[in-house]
């Protein structure tokens, strides 16, 4: 087998350097542990991006692939397939009964949202003006949150709130304005005439995960019904029981227009999936447009993927693990709030379920570290995978499958990695 040298030689020889990759290369992975080219054994509470809902080879998960695959792969989406509906059933019916669009990603679900704003902008101008570049009137301008993520497609860059994302790609397209999150007033002091939408995450997760106040939500979903503005939760982060709920807006009272999914809907896979109401996901509705598509993908919503989808609801629901990611995520924060009454180190611990975020201040009496990447490379050395956000927020993301155990395990080695490093 090649070692870790030698995969890390050909991988920078061939492949484009877009990310400062850890010098690991993991070759296996078994429920929440991975396995590097040596042989380490290490504790995964990154799980992907928490894309690994499930954790590495669950058996359900790779027994429903492995079935599909020996069956069907992809015959293109002029055709019905069933795995498609199986997965787009279990969505509507954990959530709010919307319709489901497939495609390969979070950000492509946000850029079909995005979209269907600017079709639901012509077919509702209200009082908009001239759009730039056409010869309509309407609306089209999207409203975001600083500090979010939405993707790094144009319009999902334009949308994210985050400077360094954006930086080169300029000129960006226009209608985009990013606000603080967290503020329903500064979202009232952005709208105008041809505002068309709110898009936000229920809980932040690039942004350092970041928890709104309970009445941001159902105040945000007052505030566009208004106006008459489609309000996205983009949930590629949240979705999926990871918080505790099966969609991270089921916290709060509260239904969303759109929500967009990502990461881990397809535990692994490439998936994402834009769910609609259906008045809205009507202006996508191909009958009605007289023959004419609005938006299309080729390979989204394989077989494989959405079999893969559909398997992930059914053991969500079977094994109950929002419920479980619920109990262990309280669990968690009260150790690492207690934790950090007499360390202070740790600023803030914030979050739901197992979508977790450890604020450090690196300017705490005997910090040893700079920023939390730091905390990273000690963790991953002591068989321990996290991942920082913002370069100060330890994000623990683990898959939902861990038991009570592993987890302490891994907070165990965290706890000893802030104090002695």
């Amino acid at each position: 087998m090649a070692t870790t040298a030698d995969i890390i030689a050909r991988h920078d020889k061939h492949m484009v350097i877009n990310l400062a990759r850890w010098p690991v290369a993991i070759v296996r992975g078994q429920g929440v542990k991975l396995f590097d080219a040596e042989g380490k054994e290490y504790l995964d509470l990154f799980a992907g991006f928490g894309a690994g809902i499930l954790g590495h080879c669950h058996p359900d998960l790779a027994r429903a692939v492995c079935e599909q695959a020996h069956q069907l792969w992809h015959v293109g989406n002029l055709m019905h397939t069933e795995p498609q509906t199986h997965a787009a059933e279990a969505i509507a019916r954990l959530g709010f009964g919307g319709k489901s669009f497939f495609c390969h990603t979070g950000a492509d679900a946000n850029e079909a949202a995005i979209k269907l704003t600017r079709l639901y902008g012509k077919a509702h101008p209200g009082k908009g003006g001239p759009i730039p570049g056409t010869s309509l009137k309407g609306r089209y301008k999207v409203i975001s949150a600083t500090r979010s993520f939405h993707g790094r497609g144009m319009a999902t860059m334009a949308a994210t709130g985050q400077p360094a994302v954006r930086e080169g790609f300029e000129p960006l397209p226009a209608g985009y304005l990013n606000v603080e999150y967290n503020s329903l007033d500064a979202i009232k002091a952005a709208l105008d005439e041809q505002t068309v939408a709110v898009i936000v995450e229920p809980i932040q997760g690039e942004g350092g995960i970041c928890v709104p106040d309970d009445h941001y939500l159902p105040s945000l979903r007052k505030l566009c019904d208004e106006h008459d503005l489609l309000l996205i939760f983009d949930e590629v982060w949240t979705g999926c029981g990871r918080t505790g709920k099966y969609f991270g807006h089921q916290h709060w009272p509260v239904t969303p227009d759109i929500m967009t999914l990502g990461k881990g809907v397809g535990g692994g896979l490439a998936l994402g999936v834009m769910c609609a109401t259906e008045r809205v996901a009507d202006l996508y509705n191909v009958k009605k447009n007289g023959g004419v598509v609005k938006h299309a993908t080729t390979l989204g919503g394989n077989c494989l993927a959405t079999a893969a989808a559909a398997m992930i609801f059914h053991v969500l629901e079977r094994d109950k693990l929002p419920e479980h990611a619920a109990k262990l995520g309280l669990h968690a924060i009260n150790r690492l709030r207690t934790f950090a009454t007499s360390h202070s180190v740790v600023k803030d611990v914030r979050g739901k379920g197992l979508f977790i975020g450890i604020e450090l201040d690196p300017t705490a009496p005997g910090c040893w570290f700079k920023d939390g990447s730091e905390v990273v490379t000690r963790c991953r050395e002591k068989g321990l995978m996290v991942n920082v956000s913002q370069k100060t927020v330890i994000r623990l993301a683990p898959p939902l499958i861990i038991a009570q155990d592993e987890l302490d395990r891994g907070l165990t080695i965290f706890e000893e990695v802030l104090t002695k490093g």
